[in-house]
């Protein structure tokens, strides 16, 4: 069945984009869009895991890249769903990923906690880093993101940071960068030991944003 033909996706979907009432011009921002994903989730919180599943990989179908978090959220504010996606699901969804909207939304709110749970095996992590695609390396990286938000875990950071030091990609070097930021706010002396061995093997953006970050606590200078 064809999901706009299943009358229970096509409401939430509806219900997700439909226009702001009293103002149908206007832009639906994430805290409105936000809190319909919230609607949805009360309402599906006695689910069977499969359903919600099901509906999530809809509903990111259905959406544009910059709101294909919304199903990202379905599956994670779940319990059930959340617990019973795995590598399968996971690959699917980031392999429809061609922005860094959606990449940072997979990123942060399904595969980091996901790989932090031991849901997603490192072999996935490393098979991206190595992909032709600008996106999964992408990803790659943007896991360790959404992992150490959960559990902290520097060795295997630093592992994909190395791998792509040199990838001249703008939104990979940029994620390496995200990357060992964001682990310094969560271990800074570790990073601080691995900057110390290892800052030349980076490119130029990322020594520049990452030793602004550990002197500072901010990513650039602030503008005067």
């Amino acid at each position: 069945m064809d999901p706009v033909d299943d009358p229970t996706i096509f409401s939430i979907v509806q219900q997700i984009v439909a226009p702001q009432p009293g103002d149908p011009q206007a832009r639906l921002t994430t805290p409105i869009l936000r809190a319909r994903r919230r609607e949805i989730s009360r309402a599906l919180g006695d689910a069977p895991a499969a359903d919600v599943l099901r509906l999530a990989r809809h509903v990111e179908g259905a959406l544009p890249q910059e709101q294909k978090w919304i199903a990202y959220e379905l599956i994670r504010h779940h319990p059930g769903a959340f617990a019973a996606i795995g590598v399968a699901e996971i690959e699917d969804f980031a392999g429809r990923t061609t922005s860094w909207y959606a990449v940072d939304g997979l990123g942060t709110i399904l595969t980091g906690a996901l790989w932090a749970r031991g849901q997603l095996p490192d072999a996935l992590f490393d098979a991206w880093s190595g992909s032709e695609n600008r996106w999964l390396r992408r990803s790659a990286l943007v896991a360790t993101v959404g992992r150490n938000a959960v559990r902290p875990d520097p060795e295997r950071t630093f592992a994909l940071c190395l791998r792509l030091a040199d990838d001249r990609d703008d939104m990979v070097e940029k994620a390496v960068s995200w990357a060992l930021r964001w682990l310094a706010q969560k271990d800074r002396a570790v990073v601080d030991a691995f900057w110390d061995a290892e800052t030349d093997r980076f490119r130029p953006r990322v020594r520049r944003e990452v030793a602004h970050k550990l002197s500072t606590g901010r990513k650039t200078p602030r503008r005067r």
